[in-house]
C-alpha cells in the first residue's frame, strides 16, 4: 500500500488534519506490510478497502476514532489487530 496515496485519499475523504492522517496512514501501511489482513481476508489491503471500512464507522467519529473502531472490529472477529490501533494518549511527535 502506498502511504502517500492513502494520506491524500484520507485528507480528501475525511478532511483530516495532517498529524492524524499521517499516523493512520502509517498504521495502515504497517498493517498491510504485516500480511495479517491478506491472510485473514484472502486479499490485499488497499486504499479503497481502508476508505470503505472507515466510512462505515458511526457518524461524528474523528479519523482516529474511525480507524480504531475498524481495528476493534477486526480484532474481535480475527484477533491480533489491536497492535495497529492509534493511541491518542501517546505523543506521536517523538
Amino acid at each position: 500500500m502506498d502511504r502517500q496515496e492513502l494520506e491524500a485519499a484520507l485528507r480528501e475523504a475525511f478532511d483530516g488534519a495532517d498529524e492524524p492522517v499521517s499516523v493512520v496512514a502509517r498504521q495502515a501501511r504497517d498493517l498491510a506490510e504485516a500480511g495479517q489482513f491478506d491472510a485473514d481476508f484472502d486479499g490485499e489491503l488497499t486504499v479503497d478497502t481502508v476508505l470503505d471500512n472507515l466510512r462505515d464507522a458511526p457518524e461524528g467519529y474523528s479519523l482516529v476514532e474511525r480507524w480504531n473502531w475498524w481495528l476493534g472490529a477486526l480484532d474481535l472477529s480475527h484477533g491480533g489487530y489491536a497492535r495497529f490501533s492509534v493511541r491518542p494518549d501517546v505523543d506521536t511527535h517523538s
